[in-house]
């Protein structure tokens, strides 16, 4: 499936977080980071409807190595992402923005 992602603007920042953290870390573990977050998109671009529903129509898919979770929403042909929580944040917030 072709699909359009739209980001909710909130997912920037957490990402730009979670890059700046991972930066102060080690070298090029923040590259990494992206590198897994966008593996993760293109396979939820390619079969969004593969991963689970956790809430109503909220989906969520692991980002392999890190403690993330992206969850999104399917609407027509667009993906919409609409979080990336770390593993330690109540999932409850992540699941239920829309």
């Amino acid at each position: 499936m072709n699909c359009a992602l739209v980001f909710r603007l909130e997912v920037r920042e957490e990402l730009n977080e979670a890059y700046g953290w991972y930066e102060s870390q080690q070298l090029g573990l923040d590259n990494n980071f992206l590198e897994q977050v966008d593996k993760t998109l293109d396979q939820i671009c390619q079969m969004p409807e593969s991963y689970s529903a956790v809430y109503r129509d909220a989906r969520r898919a692991g980002v392999r190595r890190f403690p993330y979770t992206i969850y999104y929403r399917i609407v027509s042909s667009r993906v919409i992402i609409t979080a990336v929580f770390h593993g330690r944040r109540n999932p409850k917030a992540g699941q239920t923005r829309t």
